[in-house]
């Protein structure tokens, strides 16, 4: 098992005014990420899917220590580093590398591109000089910037949002890392260049058997490329599955819904909208019992009181709703 992620929680301390310090003790705190677990084999990819602010991005650092955790264990290769100090975690940092949504803000501006793709092996002590330039210039290849002598001098001013994110990719594939974390990797790209910077990933996976945790909000996308997704909500996992199953069955309301809204490709089919009502609830007032009931179509009594828990109904096929109890 590559990585194994058991009852993860993050809390962020909600700032309190003056007064607010004044009139009462109470911590608050955003749950961004509250009980949650997982595992991930080696070589594949699994799809964290979910609205904006339901945790997929706190999962994805928390999983790389780029932030620590509140509670719960993270092992990546059967080794516990939950609690690894810094530089004990350095020589696990070239294993373990991100992809970022935003092509722009991810690299630096005054940098050129062979030096952003070769400072990692600097940093790691891969490789140098000559030696480390080479290695550049091939991954450049790799990743189709070509030719890469040109990228090579290039500032990221010169190039379009869809060669930046081509630089982040053999950034963080430079290293020959065992998984990377990619967040949103194609969302601020032209949906005409989407494709192929998802092919240009999955021939990476396969070249550097490494592993994917794929972070997005695009059923489509997941399905395009993971073998097991997860559906989170609110900091909680609703429903885990290999990626036929969760499908082909569905059981949660909120897959139901996510689904309704993937366009069919056939002329003249469609499928029923199974429209929600209001937005996701904040995570500092988190709403008892089902987290997901505010919204919820299929509501009944039990909802609103007891908070249900991740159940296997069938084979590697998970569901947290009272529908199933």
């Amino acid at each position: 098992m590559l990585l194994e992620v058991k009852n993860l929680k993050k809390y962020f301390p909600v700032a309190k005014t003056f007064i607010e310090r004044l009139l009462t003790r109470e911590e608050r705190y955003v749950k961004a990420v509250d009980g949650i677990s997982f595992s991930m084999e080696e070589g594949g990819v699994f799809s964290l899917v979910g609205e904006s602010g339901s945790g997929k991005t706190t999962t994805g650092k928390l999983v790389l220590r780029l932030i620590d955790p509140t509670a719960g264990q993270i092992t990546f290769q059967g080794r516990d580093i939950t609690s690894l100090s810094q530089k004990k975690l350095r020589p696990l940092r070239k294993h373990m590398q991100i992809i970022y949504q935003d092509p722009y803000a991810s690299l630096n501006p005054r940098m050129r591109v062979g030096e952003a793709i070769m400072d990692p092996l600097l940093i790691h002590k891969i490789a140098e000089g000559e030696e480390a330039k080479n290695m550049v210039l091939e991954m450049l290849e790799k990743v189709g910037l070509t030719p890469p002598e040109v990228f090579y001098d290039s500032y990221p001013a010169y190039l379009s949002g869809g060669q930046r994110q081509r630089v982040a990719i053999a950034r963080a594939m430079i290293t020959r890392p065992k998984l990377v974390v990619a967040d949103e990797p194609v969302s601020m790209i032209d949906v005409s260049l989407r494709a192929s910077i998802l092919d240009l990933m999955m021939d990476l996976r396969k070249e550097f058997g490494l592993a994917y945790l794929f972070i997005t909000h695009d059923l489509a996308v997941a399905k395009y490329i993971s073998d097991k997704i997860a559906i989170m909500y609110l900091g909680k996992i609703m429903e885990m599955g290999k990626t036929r199953d969760l499908f082909r069955d569905p059981l949660h309301p909120y897959t139901k819904a996510l689904l309704s809204a993937i366009p069919v490709p056939t002329p003249g089919k469609s499928r029923e909208r199974i429209k929600l009502k209001g937005e996701i609830p904040s995570a500092i007032d988190i709403p008892p019992g089902c987290r997901f009931h505010t919204r919820c179509p299929m509501r009944f009594d039990l909802c609103d009181k007891e908070e249900p828990q991740l159940k296997e109904m069938k084979p590697g096929h998970f569901v947290a709703c009272h529908l199933y109890s």
